[in-house]
């Protein structure tokens, strides 16, 4: 499960019309401990903001999950309630969860939280929806699938050695591929045999 943090970031920002203002602007880091968000804020403002920034405030956040979308201009944040029963108590118990879901206006965000709700087997009401202060989402996977490897290391069949055994009883030695070839060779004579 992933634990989001929300960093406040104060900063000067500069205009397309070549104006300076203050800003403070909120992200959501996806990180292990506070110490952990701090790193990871600082490493993906050093790359989009120029001159200094300072980290004012980290919080943990209250979402769950996200629903990406490139096409997404706005981040909206969702309260959805379900509602369970106590078995314990015997009352009907009311659980709200937060998703944030990238759109750009609120029929689209609405459609897509239900997109991705779609798996959630219990009914649940969608209680609010609304834009939110969030400017950007740093999740820890990256989407590159076909990561070219470090030349300075191999691949795991390159470096491990085949397992040798040794009976004592019998005075042999053997290593783990020989099993593999007699266990298929004995299933190869008795499908012969049927």
């Amino acid at each position: 499960m992933q634990t989001w943090f929300e960093c406040k970031v104060k900063y000067v920002k500069i205009d397309d019309d070549g104006r300076e203002h203050k800003v403070s602007e909120v992200y959501l880091v996806d990180a292990v401990t506070f110490t952990d968000a701090e790193t990871r804020i600082i490493q993906q403002m050093g790359t989009m903001v120029r001159g200094e920034f300072i980290v004012d405030n980290i919080k943990k956040s209250n979402i769950v999950e996200i629903y990406p979308h490139d096409d997404g201009e706005w981040w909206y944040k969702a309260r959805i309630g379900i509602v369970t029963i106590d078995e314990k108590a015997g009352k009907e118990k009311k659980i709200n969860n937060y998703f944030l879901v990238a759109a750009d206006d609120i029929k689209q965000a609405l459609q897509r939280l239900e997109e991705g709700l779609s798996y959630i087997l219990v009914p649940y009401q969608t209680t609010s929806l609304a834009i939110c202060n969030i400017i950007d989402v740093f999740p820890y996977f990256e989407d590159v699938v076909d990561k070219k490897i470090p030349s300075n290391l191999k691949p795991l069949s390159q470096v491990t050695k085949p397992q040798v055994f040794e009976d004592e009883d019998l005075d042999i030695v053997y290593s783990a591929d020989d099993d593999e070839d007699e266990e298929f060779a004995d299933e190869d004579e008795s499908d012969d045999q049927k």
